[in-house]
């Protein structure tokens, strides 16, 4: 007998991520070019390593709010009140130790052992492990996929809805598809979410990332005071913070408490210093923003036109978000070819069998880099697609 025997049932069933898999395939190889994961290729600023570096200099390692720093949490909100014309005091805003654990938090306060979770597939596959993991039921409804094109069924997630169903998963720009709702879009899944009484956790990591200019259409521009909605978010993207692993849930000021005690009984808190960096991202970092933007608008069009050119690729331009999700004429088993395409281009791409239900078929790449890099990657691509 196994000394695995003896663990919990949901601890043994959290599964292998299937990008982290490749990326263990390949880690440290020569000429390598990483486009598996979900980050660009600059390291953190100078301005928020200087900001949570004073902060450590002067001695703020100590035990701090569990809801974040005051200073942080209005940070956040002149942040949305600058990008998405809200007037939220900072009562709405919580800190948390990363967007992965906003999501987990969130499904906590949503969802007991047994309830179930709709969410839109091809997707970024932490959210339904966090789901399963947490005892609850993980249930993807399939954007369809049609001359290069992601769209939304509402039908099929109205068909998904059960008695057991306590929320929406919405990831808009998604990742890895992106796939952008529109205003349309979000009116009628906020619609459906008022008829059956459901919570919506909105992902609105890549907002601004949002190729036709400004930023993606928002819950925030829509909803009502007394709609039920969590938005789960990070400083990863935007500010190249991947590794400080600090993020937010904007929410309900009634559900204050609930929340600081789930941070309480997870991980106490964020440090303060890390904190402090946060606050100079939001409050200096806009022009970075906007320069990360526009770098990757350009690697997008470099990878994008490249592999199209070849007649054998199947995808179009991403209207957001940082990923290019194609599928290639010949390739049947995506994990196979991931590791198939590194050992023979040196090009590191996530196999769309990471991302479920209708992703099987399509390879993931993130074009958050250097363009310069971007057009190597492509042109390594191109040579391997039109050898198969």
């Amino acid at each position: 007998m196994s000394i695995l025997d003896s663990l919990s049932p949901r601890a043994l069933g959290a599964p292998e991520s299937g990008i982290v898999e490749v990326v263990n395939y390949a880690r440290g190889r020569d000429g390598l070019l990483p486009l598996w994961v979900g980050e660009g290729d600059l390291p953190t600023p100078d301005f928020i390593n200087r900001a949570a570096m004073a902060s450590l200099n002067a001695g703020e390692t100590f035990y701090t709010w569990q809801r974040g720093i005051p200073e942080l949490r209005q940070a956040l909100a002149d942040y949305y009140g600058r990008h998405f014309s809200t007037s939220l005091p900072m009562e709405h805003f919580y800190v948390v130790g990363s967007g992965m654990q906003a999501i987990q938090l969130s499904v906590q306060a949503i969802t007991s052992p047994g309830d179930e979770m709709v969410y839109l597939s091809p997707a970024w596959p932490n959210i339904a492990a966090a789901l399963e993991i947490a005892g609850a039921r993980s249930v993807p409804v399939p954007l369809q996929f049609e001359h290069g094109k992601w769209s939304l069924d509402l039908e099929r997630i109205e068909a998904a809805i059960t008695p057991k169903t306590k929320g929406l998963f919405i990831n808009t720009p998604s990742n890895p598809t992106g796939w952008t709702a529109t205003h349309q879009d979000l009116r009628d899944i906020l619609t459906l979410a008022r008829k059956h009484d459901l919570w919506i956790m909105a992902d609105e990591i890549y907002a601004l990332y949002y190729y036709a200019g400004g930023r993606a259409p928002s819950f925030l521009d829509i909803k009502e005071a007394d709609d039920k909605i969590l938005f789960v978010n990070s400083f990863s993207k935007n500010w190249s913070m991947t590794g400080w692993r600090v993020g937010w849930i904007v929410a309900p000021a009634e559900l204050g408490q609930v929340i600081e005690n789930l941070v309480q009984y997870s991980t106490s808190g964020v440090a303060q210093f890390m904190q402090k960096g946060a606050v100079a991202a939001l409050n200096e970092g806009d022009d970075f923003v906007r320069s990360n933007i526009a770098k990757a608008a350009r690697a997008r069009d470099i990878l994008c036109d490249a592999l199209i050119a070849t007649n054998r690729v199947h995808t179009l331009k991403p209207d957001g978000a940082l990923y290019s999700f194609l599928k290639i004429d010949g390739v049947s088993d995506s994990r196979k070819a991931a590791l198939d395409i590194v050992d023979k281009t040196g090009v590191g791409l996530a196999p769309g069998t990471a991302f479920g239900k209708g992703g099987e078929l399509f390879m993931r790449a993130c074009f958050l880099r250097n363009p310069a890099q971007v057009a190597d990657a492509a042109e390594r691509l191109s040579r391997y697609i039109l050898d198969l």
